[in-house]
């Protein structure tokens, strides 16, 4: 709304200032500044009405300490910051841009989807929420729908930047004006630490360089394995104060760095990273998006005055993945996303062990004290603070480190 305004009065009237919106640099600042007022601001609201309305957690008595005084803490606060990113990209973004509709669609569809597994859990008591087949479905369609789209959309395409090459100063100087060759629909992406190596899933399909359909059938198989297995992920990462916001900043913020290189000519050129004209306007969410988990923090810290629930630890993970997949940096993601494999890698491994050794010696063995893994040291009697601090300290690293794959390749 505001970016289209801006650009309309300084198109037509020439007002000083208006041109600013067209920035990406300016309305990212502004979408941050915009939903962490939002979202601290108006949380404590939210947080009032979630309390007379009894939207309380359950709590399963685990045996792990400090969990009793947690129970009937409000849940569903995901709603906080669904709205926080929401309404900053609303006013800020362009809206006209299919990448814009993708990430927002995205957010809001898992978001609901969380929504209705809290609602269940609440209201009808039912501590399994919304039934796992119910989640998988959502999961896979909107999978279907980002890969049809990436794969169907004029606007979404990537672009071949037109030698000669020079370096970065010249190209700052304006000395030399750089050019992109003709759009090209494409299931290209970067493999990390490889220089001048794209992977194209048309080399599993036989129509490498084509890109027929076979490739993009896999390639939306691909794109639903990854906003299912990222969210979920997400979703088990809830389950200490502040955890699953802290994990995820640094995520964000290294996905905005890439949107913002991706979709500028001149970085894309310098770093050897593929150039997807209008994926910067994916910057604009990433930052409303940190706004917005910041704000969340203010609330959800320990002592935790609200949980997200699955309103929004599925929208977190869903729309990172998405992210991830529109920026052709989706193999990145077992790296930035560590801590989230991490955490879905002990259920899984402490699942699969527990039935082995059942079926070998008639009683299941476990590998970890508690699954998910931070419940693991909480039977380890670390206070959860400290291993929230240390979980997060893991995903700044780890995010420092998927930086660094834009130069070491």
């Amino acid at each position: 709304m505001l970016y289209s305004l801006g650009k309309y009065l300084d198109q037509h009237f020439d007002i000083p200032g208006a041109g600013m919106m067209e920035y990406l640099s300016f309305r990212g600042a502004a979408a941050i500044i915009l939903a962490l007022v939002i979202a601290a601001v108006f949380g404590g609201g939210v947080i009032r009405l979630l309390r007379r309305r009894q939207i309380g957690e359950d709590i399963r008595d685990l045996g792990l300490e400090g969990q009793v005084q947690k129970r009937g803490t409000p849940t569903m606060g995901g709603i906080i910051i669904i709205g926080a990113i929401v309404i900053p990209m609303l006013l800020l973004a362009n809206l006209g841009n299919v990448y814009t509709i993708l990430v927002l669609v995205s957010t809001v569809w898992l978001g609901l989807l969380g929504f209705a597994d809290d609602y269940i859990k609440v209201f009808r008591h039912d501590k399994e929420g919304l039934h796992g087949w119910f989640k998988i479905v959502g999961q896979v369609g909107l999978g279907v729908i980002v890969g049809t789209t990436m794969w169907l959309s004029p606007q979404i395409h990537v672009r071949e930047i037109v030698p000669p090459r020079t370096d970065a100063v010249v190209l700052f100087a304006g000395e030399q004006t750089l050019q992109s060759g003709a759009p090209e629909k494409s299931t290209k992406t970067t493999i990390p630490f490889v220089k001048d190596r794209e992977l194209d899933y048309g080399i599993f399909t036989g129509e490498r360089g084509d890109n027929g359909p076979a490739t993009w059938l896999l390639y939306i198989a691909f794109a639903i394995l990854v906003i299912t297995g990222v969210s979920n992920a997400a979703n088990l990462t809830d389950g200490l104060d502040g955890l699953n916001t802290g994990v995820a900043i640094p995520i964000v913020v290294v996905l905005g760095v890439f949107a913002y290189l991706s979709g500028n000519i001149i970085y894309a050129d310098y770093l050897n990273i593929v150039y997807i004209p209008g994926s910067g306007e994916i910057l604009i969410f990433a930052a409303a998006m940190i706004g917005a988990l910041i704000g969340f923090m203010w609330y959800n810290g320990f002592p935790a005055q609200v949980f997200m629930g699955d309103t929004g630890s599925l929208a977190i993970g869903g729309a990172i993945a998405v992210m991830a997949l529109l920026i052709r940096k989706e193999l990145l993601l077992p790296v930035m996303c560590g801590v989230y494999v991490l955490e879905a890698g002990s259920v899984i491994i402490q699942r699969v062990w527990f039935k082995i050794t059942k079926r070998r010696y008639g009683e299941g063995r476990r590998v970890f004290l508690m699954a998910p893994l931070h419940h693991h040291y909480q039977k380890k009697n670390y206070h959860e603070s400290k291993i929230v601090i240390r979980f997060v300290i893991m995903s700044i690293l780890l995010a420092a480190i998927t930086l660094t794959t834009l130069k070491v390749r």
